[in-house]
């Protein structure tokens, strides 16, 4: 156990010191952000505290209107004070832990850390960590008392701090033990990091094995004569990167940052064996001269003008239109289709001519390089692989595509095509390993030998969790297992874990076995997306060919699907993440509890296709809001209602758990999982504390609502717009229906109205408008083209 870090100092409120900010702010962590005093004031402004914050308070406004949002909810901003070196530095004494971030420039580190050893004392129990992305520790500490040194270390956070994964911590040779267990739980446990542990080396792990690739395909590229179009079809999806694949992702970071990390490399990694790869070719150069510096300027590698969009040609250095080799898209887009990766870059290693050749030639290299980093950066194989997914967003790390490719036949084609390999790959290989990875344990090259790899419990996978058993349930859309310690997994089979009817009958299944069997009931999906909603190609045929007691039927089946779970004897808790819309958000509606990722995007979004929720997710999004009302209480419901309007109406979606649970989508006290790979063990957790508290299902409520004047007042609010241009007809059509169901229609407000009669009201709704013509135009816009049609 360590003594949690509750109060955080950020030296430096540039783009990482005021993201740092804002993500432990997300975490409940109280932060102090400072920054310089603005050396242009006049000499009034210099006696006003709030002119001379004006750095760290700008950079605060910054992230509030910042996209994406650094923030997982603006409120978070309360938990950041501002100020400056000058007038608030010794409040620093009163921090757990202070991050310096700020100009890379070693003697105004050295500076600002002798004034922090002043203030703090001898005595000091505060951790001082640098977010440094290329001095050295050894560098920054001249001059510093041991026990600076000892509560010294480096943690090297990737931008944007909220959304990316990574965070590498490096300690120097003195720091001590505590500092660094007390360092990664903050990373870790608070702000849901995946810790890397690197050496004291330039740019670490994750930038010098990613900048390495990626100044790798830039040369090869040129080497070739391909453009950059073809480079981003191949190191795309293909090879298991991100879409934004080579050039758009330089666009994406920046050519200037790009410019001064391959600088920094070439300059100071003087006796690497690849230096020549970190020189940054002419064309780059005179890029970043010009202020072509990517999404920054409007204008890097790619560059939009009006509905167009151009490349740079690096032989030229200047725009022409976006095109590139037909025969190399048209071979990488069939390989991205593959949904494995391991298959993906086997598949794109073999494909025959220009696309294999690259890709083999780009990959090889950086597999090698890898390698021969190893006891230099890190001793660990799944360190630069963690490094490069977290980092980099790899679907696969170096050792991980080595293995994929199969560790024996790639070893050997690389040294017959002349490529360097460390001795430790000889040794590997002549002892016939079969690969880096061995089920739970990972090959370490330091030693030759395999070793466990290290295992987090609370990061146990859906796979190890139902590892050796049969599903309890199953069909074509959905599997219920046996998670252990009586809890069932509810997990869905579909295309983006979309709702059909073989998922709507699972659940009515695995609800009443979870009654009769369990004692509690977790819904957990793998992929992409936690859930999409329904299947609106399944609802556009029926509509089309007009079966309407059998949409009535599926529209009935999955409103009380998710009222059986809601009112389950057992507790539900729904795990969702990522995409969770329409009736996915109407999916944790029916749970009793819900244990979201951080990083959720919900919200009820039918009204983009033409429809409004018809998976009891009006209904219970409207009693959600109510629900804190206490008996008794005669309240006026019409201002509940009007939010839950525009909501719905206008397919709110919040963009975070946090911003979820501030609109009421979700409880206040539903879970947040800050770390993915922790969310099956916490809503496992959850739904087992909830069984042994003592649960039991709630009471169904009614509520008198506005009924037919509540119609009138939204159809008022509804028809301005319209007149502004601001609506369409259908979608006064879409809202006037809505209005109806969320008022309990007309004589909603004379009685208290129940949940069945509101979900007669929302099933009538759905069922009428997939029978609109432009509802059925949206819906098939939608399918076509993944966006919204506005008719």
């Amino acid at each position: 156990m360590t003594r949690p870090i509750r109060r955080v100092a950020v030296l430096g409120a540039g783009v990482m010191g005021s993201g740092i900010a804002a993500h432990c702010a997300n975490a409940g962590i109280s932060v102090l952000l400072l920054d310089i005093v603005p050396p242009k004031l006049s000499d009034a402004e210099k006696q006003v505290k709030a002119a001379r914050d004006g750095f760290a308070a700008g950079a605060l406004a910054k992230l509030l209107k910042g996209r994406p949002a650094s923030f997982s909810h603006p409120r978070n901003a309360q938990l950041v004070t501002v100020g400056n070196f000058d007038d608030d530095l010794a409040k620093v004494a009163g921090c757990d832990l202070i991050v310096e971030a700020i100009i890379e420039k070693l003697e105004i580190k050295r500076d600002l850390f002798t004034k922090l050893e002043a203030i703090l004392g001898p005595d000091s129990e505060t951790i001082i960590a640098s977010n440094t992305s290329g001095l050295r520790i050894v560098d920054m500490m001249v001059g510093r008392t041991e026990r600076f040194k000892q509560h010294f270390l480096i943690t090297h956070f990737f931008n944007p701090p909220r959304y990316m994964k990574l965070l590498e911590l490096v300690a120097g040779p003195d720091t001590s033990a505590a500092a660094k267990a007390r360092c990664e739980a903050w990373g870790k446990d608070a702000l849901g990091k995946g810790i890397v542990w690197a050496k004291d080396t330039p740019n670490f792990i994750g930038n010098r094995i990613g900048v390495q690739s990626m100044m790798t395909v830039i040369h090869l590229m040129l080497e070739m004569g391909l453009g950059p179009e073809d480079i981003d079809a191949i190191t795309g999806v293909p090879m298991g990167h991100p879409k934004s694949a080579t050039f758009r992702t330089g666009d994406m970071v920046g050519l200037d940052t790009l410019g001064h990390v391959v600088k920094n490399c070439y300059d100071v990694l003087v006796d690497d064996e690849d230096r020549a790869t970190f020189a940054t070719p002419p064309f780059l150069a005179a890029m970043i001269a010009k202020g072509q510096l990517g999404d920054k300027t409007k204008g890097g590698f790619y560059k939009k003008v009006g509905p167009d969009i151009q490349t740079l040609d690096p032989k030229t250095g200047e725009y022409r239109p976006k095109g590139g080799d037909e025969a190399i898209a048209k071979a990488c887009k069939a390989i991205a289709k593959l949904e494995d990766p391991r298959e993906r870059i086997k598949k794109l290693v073999a494909t025959p001519g220009v696309v294999g050749e690259f890709a083999w030639k780009a990959l090889s290299r950086g597999l090698a390089y890898a390698a021969r980093r190893i006891g230099e950066i890190t001793d660990s194989v799944k360190a630069i692989d963690d490094a490069m997914i977290w980092g980099y967003n790899w679907e696969l790390g170096p050792f991980q595509i080595w293995d994929a490719l199969g560790f024996a036949e790639t070893t050997d084609r690389m040294k017959a095509d002349g490529i360097a390999l460390p001795a430790s790959i000889e040794k590997m290989r002549a002892a016939g390993a079969k690969g880096f990875y061995d089920g739970n344990r990972a090959y370490d090259l330091t030693r030759g030998d395999y070793a466990p790899l290290p295992f987090d419990p609370r990061e146990v996978t859906l796979d190890v969790m139902r590892k050796g058993t049969a599903p309890v349930l199953k069909n074509a859309g959905a599997e219920a297992w046996d998670l252990g310690d009586g809890i069932l997994g509810l997990t869905f089979k579909t295309k983006a874990n979309s709702i059909d009817a073989d998922v709507i009958k699972m659940i009515h299944e695995a609800t009443e076995r979870a009654e009769r069997d369990f004692r509690g009931m977790v819904i957990y999906n793998t992929g992409e997306f936690f859930c999409v909603g329904a299947n609106l190609f399944g609802v556009l045929m029926a509509a089309q060919q007009k079966q309407w007691d059998g949409l009535t039927q599926m529209v009935h089946g999955y409103q009380y699907a998710t009222q059986r779970m809601k009112y389950a004897a057992v507790p539900v808790v729904a795990a969702p993440y990522n995409m969770t819309l329409g009736g996915g958000l109407e999916l944790c509606y029916g749970a009793n509890h819900v244990q979201a990722a951080l990083e959720t995007y919900s919200g009820l979004v039918e009204v983009g296709v033409g429809l409004i929720p018809g998976g009891a997710g009006t209904m219970n999004m409207l009693w959600r809001s109510l629900e804190g009302v206490p008996e008794g209480v005669d309240v006026d419901t019409y201002a509940v209602v009007t939010q839950v309007f525009k909501n719905i109406a206008l397919a709110k979606v919040a963009t975070s758990a946090d911003e979820a649970k501030a609109l009421g989508f979700f409880r206040n006290t539903d879970g947040v999982s800050f770390d993915r790979s922790r969310q099956l063990h916490e809503a496992k957790q959850r739904a087992i504390g909830l069984a042994t508290s003592g649960y039991h299902a709630p009471v169904p409520r009614a509520y008198k609502l506005p009924g037919e004047n509540g119609i009138a007042t939204l159809k008022m609010m509804v028809n301005t717009l319209v007149a502004g241009g601001y609506a369409s007809e259908h979608d006064a059509k879409i809202a006037n229906k809505l209005a109806v169901v969320l008022c309990g229609g007309a004589s909603g407000h004379t009685r208290q109205v129940t949940e069945d009669e509101i979900l007669e009201l929302e099933r009538e709704a759905f069922v009428s408008l997939c029978g609109e013509p432009k509802s059925l135009e949206r819906m098939q816009y939608m399918l076509m083209n993944n966006k919204p049609l506005r008719n």
